[in-house]
Parts: structure tokens; sequence; C-alpha cells
């Protein structure tokens, strides 16, 4: 490490990262969001899944003030974030084989509508089960994952293969296997991970994308706005209203 403070380090990593994948990922977060924009001009609706740390940045997209209101959180009991106890339960359900089924089984996604798979490694069971079982159905799927893993790991799928496999669209984000930026002489491991940095800026971007192409095809793109200024509960109300068959975490 050089001389500059951890901090200022961890940021300069995580900024290298975001420039990255605004130069490398354009191309891929452009069609990503028009996938998006098609889904919604079609009537269908939009879902975005994540395990342990991966659906912090899922969560990031669902009822979020300057965010798409047709954005839900696909959850599965026992992984959607770390308040699972104990917390390596969770780690134990994305190894599960049959899970993945079992909730699109008992979810209302149908075919027509899209799918965020969220997953760094995209190595373990339950992604790459969700995204073979979602596509299976007529759902199309975004995969949004660390490519490298596919080459550095090996999978915990009885396929063999991983998440990226079985999308429609991926986008990499680029972290490093491990995610973990900074290391120390006198610390025995790497630390200062960036992953929930980079992926949800990756996914902030994509959502840009998709209301910016609504709104050039004369679409008033269904946003959210921020409760805490004045007249956001009464637009956001008006927008669920509109939507209200497209939207399920109001239920």
């Amino acid at each position: 490490m050089s001389d500059r403070a951890p901090a200022g380090q961890f940021l300069d990593a995580a900024i290298d990262l975001l420039k990255r994948v605004r130069d490398e990922e354009a191309d891929s977060v452009t069609a990503a969001g028009t996938l998006l924009a098609d889904t919604v001009e079609n009537g269908g609706r939009l879902f975005a899944f994540g395990a342990g740390h991966s659906s912090l940045a899922a969560q990031d997209l669902v009822y979020r003030a300057g965010g798409l209101a047709l954005m839900n959180l696909l959850a599965v009991p026992g992984v959607v974030g770390v308040d699972v106890m104990p917390a390596p339960l969770g780690s134990a359900l994305e190894r599960v084989d049959g899970l993945a089924s079992a909730v699109l089984d008992s979810s209302p996604l149908r075919a027509g509508d899209a799918l965020l798979i969220i997953s760094l490694s995209g190595r373990n069971a339950l992604p790459v089960e969700m995204a073979m079982s979602a596509r299976a159905r007529g759902i199309r799927v975004i995969g949004v994952t660390s490519v490298a893993y596919a080459s550095e790991t090996e999978s915990r799928h009885s396929s063999g293969t991983y998440l990226k496999d079985h999308c429609d669209l991926v986008l990499d984000s680029k972290i490093a296997v491990g995610d973990a930026e900074l290391t120390l002489d006198n610390v025995p491991a790497p630390f200062a991970p960036a992953s929930t940095v980079v992926t949800s800026a990756l996914l902030q971007a994509v959502m840009a994308t998709t209301a910016a192409t609504l709104a050039d095809r004369g679409l008033e793109p269904p946003l959210l706005r921020s409760g805490n200024v004045d007249g956001g509960h009464d637009w956001n109300g008006r927008v669920m209203e509109r939507y209200r068959d497209r939207i399920f975490y109001r239920h």
C-alpha cells in the first residue's frame, strides 16, 4: 500500500472501479435499461433479488425516492439481508438446491416480467437456479455479478455453471475475487469491500437509463418522489394507485 491513509486509498479504489464500470459496461447498462423500459412499456413487472450483502443493492432499488415504482423485491426467507440468526444460516441457504424454484413457484413473477439477480460470486446454487428457472418461465433475466469469479472459483451448482451463464444480459461489477480492496503488512487478511458501492451505482445507472428511455419514447416513467419533500406522499400515492397491479410491496 502507498503512504496515503487507508480511507483515501479505499475511496480511490472505489472511484477507480466506478470509472471502469462506467467505461467498460456502458453498452451493457444501455441494453439493461432498454430491456427494463421494454418490460414497463409492454405491461410487465420488475423484480430484484440478491442474497446476503448482495441483497443490499436489490433493496436499494425498491420503494426508492427517485427510483422506479414498479421495482419489487423478490424475497427469499432467510437470505434477504443479514438479519437472519445465526448469520451463517443465510450463507448455507444459498447452497440449497431447489430453493429458487420453490420461491418462483410462490411468487407473482410471470412470463414477460424482468428479474434482476444480484450475486457477487454468481457461484452458489440459489442465484444460478434462480436464473435458470426464471428464464424457463419466460422471464427476462439481468445478472449483476463479478465475472472474475467464474474463472477463479468453482461453481457450487450441480451444473458447474455460474449466474452469468443463464442471463439475457450480464453486468460485470469488476470486483476482485474476495471483495477486499486493501492490505496492510500488519493485518492478516485483506479488507475494505467495495462491492456494495459499485453494484448499487451500477444498478442506479441502469435505472436512470430506463427512466430516460421511457421518456424518449413519450412515456412518463413511473418514478417515486421523496416523502420528505412537500407533496411527495401525494405524488407517490397517485403513482402507486395507477400501477397498483404491478406493485407488490404495498400488500
